[in-house]
């Protein structure tokens, strides 16, 4: 990996972290596009990098991470269920999930599907902008509300799937307003890739060359900047659309990466 990928990489990770289409995803198949070898460090790379994303959600959002015990439990009960699965099946998921393009191109292909049913679905219509939402903050989000939103997140361990569409729809699923469930979900986002970052940092006995240290550090500032934008013009968009094209969007590529790869 040259300076170049590693931009064009953190690039691809700060604009697709915190909407429903998948980062991980993304950045597998861009990878693959600009013939990155998928080594020990690209892996450790493209979670390392999500550390500039979340740090852009620390600096839009630190008036409500301080402004509140009850945002600070709920996050807490949220992030459980992904920390568990995520510590007892690292070495799968690296091994296995991540080496399999086919799991990434059906998980985009299955969660756009997802996205389109409940948005267009009259039974999800509570979560809608203009249905009269039963929690309309995270604040009035119960603990076990919380949780359930973490259960949901937890599937985003398959590549593909996204953390902030599983996250996002979880909310939803419990009453959330599509406002309310995607600033959970990026605030869900700090201690989830944080943790996920430092697990890997542990797991590779930070064995890292000068070179592949500065790879890192540009991929870092990369995904911050770009983030920073992308979250504040996702609020926005949420306010007053739905997630149906991000659905559509989903297959297309999906679609589109399997003619590339397998035909």
């Amino acid at each position: 990996m040259d300076l170049i990928q590693a931009l064009i990489l953190s690039i691809v990770e700060g604009v697709t972290e915190f909407l429903p289409v998948s980062s991980t995803g993304h950045l597998l198949l861009a990878s693959d596009l600009l013939k990155i070898s998928q080594t020990e460090f690209v892996k450790s790379f493209e979670i390392f990098i999500q550390l500039g994303a979340i740090l852009a959600v620390v600096v839009l959002f630190w008036k409500k991470l301080i402004g509140g015990i009850g945002i600070l439990k709920n996050i807490i009960a949220a992030f459980i269920p992904t920390a568990i699965i995520g510590f007892l099946l690292y070495d799968f998921i690296k091994a296995v999930l991540f080496e399999n393009i086919l799991i990434t191109i059906a998980a985009l292909f299955i969660g756009g599907i997802l996205l389109i049913v409940i948005e267009k679905l009259p039974f999800f219509r509570h979560s809608r902008e203009d249905g009269n939402p039963k929690i309309d903050s995270i604040e009035k989000l119960s603990l076990r509300q919380s949780f359930l939103i973490g259960v949901a997140q937890a599937v985003s361990v398959i590549p593909g799937t996204s953390r902030a569409a599983a996250s996002v729809v979880g909310g939803m699923l419990v009453g959330a307003s599509r406002k309310t469930a995607v600033e959970f979900s990026f605030l869900l986002a700090i201690p989830t890739i944080a943790a996920a970052t430092f697990l890997d940092l542990v797991k590779s006995d930070f064995n890292f060359s000068s070179n592949e240290v500065l790879l890192s550090g540009v991929g870092f500032i990369g995904s911050f900047i770009t983030a920073l934008v992308v979250v504040k013009w996702f609020i926005k968009y949420v306010q007053t659309n739905n997630l149906f094209w991000f659905g559509v969007y989903r297959i297309i590529l999906a679609l589109v990466f399997l003619l590339l790869f397998y035909f």
